[in-house]
């Protein structure tokens, strides 16, 4: 009964977001880019990260916006939600700046390639964005803090039909609220 009423509700979200189809994201800047140089950290500084201004005083932007807590995108393989090794740095990162400043928001965008059809892809999008949110709770962050979303396969980071479009698509966006 409770999966029944698991796949019902999955399918009932599947078909609400079928109607808010997103156009790709052609002028976002490249996922996972790190803020290099003096002109983009004061940007990130005066802007926040994701552009959320004047978020906690700057508790997001300066010299804390460089290294791993500039970096707001998780890569995931292919069909998989487990947070790759890699990515441990930036989870932490993230983590140890909502802690302390427990008034911030982050929601997590979950993201896939193509491949699959859009239920199975709302589904793994939702996986890989909870995954992350599991992450940050296990590290301190208050589960207030934090929202998840799935766009499935319906917000590309990078067009194209090969492995290196779809590594670029296969991910999480940390994106702090204003």
């Amino acid at each position: 009964m409770t999966r029944t009423i698991s796949v019902a509700l999955l399918l009932a979200g599947a078909l609400l977001l079928s109607g808010c189809k997103h156009p790709p994201l052609k002028d976002a800047p490249n996922a996972g880019a790190q803020v290099q140089g003096s002109s983009d950290a004061a940007g990130a500084n005066a802007q926040g990260l994701n552009g959320a201004a004047g978020v906690e005083g700057g508790a997001l932007g300066g010299a804390a916006a460089t290294g791993a807590l500039a970096r707001t995108v998780i890569y995931f393989d292919f069909d998989k939600s487990e947070i790759r090794p890699e990515f441990a740095d930036v989870v932490s990162a993230h983590a140890r700046n909502l802690t302390s400043h427990p008034n911030l928001k982050m929601k997590l965008e979950g993201n896939t390639d193509e491949r699959g059809t859009r239920e199975y892809n709302i589904g793994l999008g939702e996986r890989r964005a909870q995954a992350v949110r599991r992450a940050l709770m296990l590290q301190g962050v208050a589960e207030s803090q934090l929202t998840t979303v799935s766009f499935g396969a319906e917000r590309p980071a990078a067009e194209g039909d090969d492995e290196s479009a779809w590594a670029k698509n296969r991910r999480v966006e940390l994106v702090y609220l204003p």
